[in-house]
């Protein structure tokens, strides 16, 4: 059964992305300065910081009949732990996630479950209509609708041909 996961609208997700931008640069700085400060591997330092930090599910967003539909695998994740932000531009999904090894566990020797920060930020192509946006929650599948906004919807008119 599907679980119903609030939606709350908002004027902007820019704070948010800047406020995650600047940990991830943070911890990139750290990891150079840790690692004597040797340049020519910044790349290499904000992508282990980016992986420390952040999880980035995987998405596909498509169109049809009007109506954006942005799906996102979260296997593991508690609908309950998901926030949803949405602007007439933007889609932004956090969530906390959490993951123990307890002694009723025995030897872990292996563990690729995500911890950390669930943080999906995406810009979309059209704009929509952010009171509207219905997501549901089944079988570790976050589903998202967000139907167009009427005054992004493509137009077509006949062209008429005169002889």
């Amino acid at each position: 059964m599907a679980e119903l996961v609030p939606i709350r609208k908002t004027e902007s997700v820019f704070d948010e992305v800047e406020r995650m931008h600047d940990r991830i640069m943070r911890r990139a700085y750290e990891i150079f300065a840790s690692s004597g400060g040797l340049f020519g591997k910044d790349l290499e330092d904000w992508k282990q910081a980016e992986q420390e930090l952040v999880w980035k599910p995987a998405i596909e967003l498509t169109e049809k009949g009007n109506q954006f539909r942005l799906e996102l695998a979260a296997a593991g994740v508690d609908p309950k732990n998901i926030d949803i932000e949405v602007t007439p531009e933007d889609i932004l999904i956090k969530a906390d996630l959490h993951h123990e090894h307890g002694e009723q566990k025995g030897e872990v020797y292996a563990c690729e479950f995500a911890h950390g920060n669930l943080f999906r930020a995406i810009h979309l192509p059209k704009k929509i209509e952010p009171g509207k946006v219905k997501a549901e929650f089944k079988n570790g599948l976050l589903t998202l609708n967000a139907p167009i906004a009427g005054e992004a919807r493509i137009q077509t008119f006949p062209i008429e041909i005169s002889a």
